[in-house]
């Protein structure tokens, strides 16, 4: 596999150029200067690009071992992790009042894609981690907090998610874990959970898992799920101050490890609760408002995992573009020469530029959206705060089930660049695509993204947040035709956000008639989240083409702006009516689903 080099530039054009450093100007980030993200980026780069990346081919042909309940993990990953937690990266976008950093979470999401590019199977360990965080400190008891939150924030404990069991996959509501009660105030939990992601290893001193489960006398279906968190090792907890030493083993083992089409150096475990006497756990927030307090760490989960897709889409970028320059292949159509590099013909041009410019314009997306919860958490008014949380519920589906489908797309390219060499596993192409394949799945498979989208996001407000983000659609599309070079990537722009308007506005009706016999939110939801994946990702390739341009204007020859442009271009006009098309899809209605019989 080829070096991989993060994309410091592009992430730099982003933050300073598209986004003109706005989270920095929030309250709570006065110290946080381009100066001093400049030198992050640059050291993240050095961990992802020298520590982390060259261990992504080996951990994934060696893969996790399991025995005796003990995961070991593949070599040099534990390093390559504390070398992480040892330089503070674990609490990059943690407030500074919990031990972190506080840097925003702009920042903080592109250092993610740096360390995903670099090695998916190991980024998701701190992806987790930074989720756990997430519910306790929105949720936990100041003594949970006090106990558990520091040594999460360093990376010195991991942290995981435990929903799935094998009777219940994406509907929870079928969770039967039991979590009994006992005299003390803790619970005992009894049960098994199924595809926990780091669920057991040996790169921390502890793991704290965030457990879905039911109380003896819960009610059924979702009502009935609270949330619990349980230690591997218990936590000494002195009456006076709690020290935060580790105590006795937990009831809790791995009982498998699981064979995966990819992330190999990633241990997916099945856990076990309560093989003894019951794994001792302690009750997060609410009794019954379980989902709902585990629901916050998986929104920063899904975002991350549609940050997660951008690196992978990257890496596959690099890959394919150091192949095609390099293989001797055919005769120009340029130049005639019979000695060329594939990268002189124009149908591997067509697909390195495709995947250079969906990955330009996904990374620009996921950015924004990190910029926008940067607004919801630190904005100086509560209006601002509720126009970026609104834009954020929106766009955050968008995010993880766009950018992951698309991250899946551009990985197969990938391998096709490399033609019959890409599906050898020596290149390392593969990798890529079996890496990506599980993004469009895991944190709600991209169906249920497209659900919560076109269902409980856009039905609870008619559309309200979209509209206000189709409204800057337009405004970018306005812009583009002011200017004469850019006037076609406007027209395009503009066509994209009114098949957006349209197909919001038939969703919308039909979605609220009861009558019609075919929920037309489900059957819409998968073509209207493309739809609007692609119209949001050209928007914000406009406003790269914006930004581009004004620096060319300004004097700058560097190549890089040219080639932004040229993303740009192919973008909004060949890559975007792919995803318009996506409105004849939604007018053509629901006749052929309604009446499809899968028995037959």
């Amino acid at each position: 596999m080829s070096p991989y080099a993060a994309p410091v530039r592009d992430v730099r054009f982003v933050l300073e150029e598209m986004l003109e450093y706005g989270s920095f100007a929030l309250p709570g980030f006065e110290e946080t200067s381009p100066d001093l993200v400049e030198a992050v980026l640059e050291e993240a780069a050095r961990l992802a690009g020298e520590v982390w990346a060259p261990l992504n081919a080996s951990g994934d042909r060696q893969g996790c071992q399991l025995k005796d309940g003990q995961v070991r993990v593949p070599d040099g990953f534990v390093e390559a992790y504390r070398a992480y937690a040892q330089g503070g990266w674990n609490g990059i976008g943690v407030s500074e009042a919990l031990g972190g950093q506080g840097l925003p979470e702009v920042v903080a999401s592109a250092v993610q894609e740096m360390l995903h590019g670099a090695n998916m199977a190991l980024g998701l360990c701190p992806m987790l981690t930074a989720s756990a965080i997430e519910a306790l400190a929105h949720h936990g008891s100041d003594e949970q907090k006090t106990l558990y939150l520091p040594k999460l924030v360093e990376g010195t404990w991991t942290g995981t998610m435990n929903l799935t069991e094998p009777q219940a996959g994406s509907d929870l509501s079928k969770v039967r874990t039991r979590a009994v009660p006992g005299e003390d105030g803790t619970y005992r939990l009894f049960g098994q959970k199924i595809y926990i992601t780091w669920g057991e290893h040996d790169a921390a001193e502890n793991i704290i898992h965030l457990v879905l489960a039911r109380t003896p006398d819960a009610p059924e279906g979702n009502k009935g799920i609270s949330l619990f968190l349980v230690p591997k090792y218990l936590v000494n907890e002195p009456l006076v101050n709690a020290d935060g030493s580790l105590g006795e083993r937990n009831d809790v083992i791995c009982a498998s490890l699981e064979h995966k089409l990819g992330i190999h150096g990633s241990p997916t475990c099945t856990l076990s609760f309560g093989e003894g006497e019951g794994a001792i756990g302690y009750l997060v927030g609410e009794e019954g408002r379980g989902l709902n307090h585990m629901f916050t760490m998986m929104n920063e989960a899904r975002h991350k995992v549609g940050i997660q897709g951008i690196g992978v889409a990257e890496r596959a970028c690099q890959h394919a573009f150091a192949y095609a320059l390099d293989r001797v292949q055919g005769r120009s159509p340029r130049s005639g020469r019979s000695d060329c590099t594939i990268s002189d013909h124009l149908d591997v041009r067509r697909m390195l530029l495709s995947m250079r410019a969906r990955t330009d314009a996904m990374r620009a997306l996921a950015l924004y959206c990190a910029a926008q919860l940067d607004v919801a958490r630190h904005g100086t008014s509560e209006d601002d705060r509720k126009t970026a949380q609104a834009k954020v519920d929106v766009l955050i589906p968008v995010v993880k089930a766009f950018s992951t489908d698309q991250a899946v797309e551009i990985a197969s390219l990938g391998i096709q660049v490399h033609g019959g060499m890409g599906y050898i596993e020596e290149t390392g192409a593969a990798q890529l695509l079996r890496d990506a394949r599980i993004a469009p799945i895991y944190e709600g498979t991209n169906g249920i993204q497209a659900l919560d989208l076109a269902g409980r996001k856009l039905q609870r407000d008619g559309g309200a947040a979209l509209a206000t983000l189709i409204d800057e659609v337009e405004g970018t599309a306005r812009a583009l035709l002011a200017t004469t070079e850019l006037a076609p990537l406007g027209e395009g722009l503009a066509a994209g956000a009114a098949d957006l308007t349209a197909a919001l506005a038939i969703l919308l009706e039909q979605g609220s008639d009861p009558e019609r016999g075919v929920d037309a939110v489900q059957a819409y939801a998968t073509p209207f989240l493309s739809l609007a994946g692609h119209v949001l990702c050209a928007w914000q390739m406009g406003r790269a083409a914006l930004a581009a341009t004004a620096a060319q204007q300004a004097g700058s020859s560097d190549p890089f702006y040219a080639a932004k442009r040229q993303s740009a271009d192919y973008a909004i006009r060949q890559w975007l009516p792919v995803g318009r098309a996506q409105r004849a899809v939604i007018e053509s209605g629901t006749a052929s689903l309604a009446a499809f019989q899968p028995s037959a």
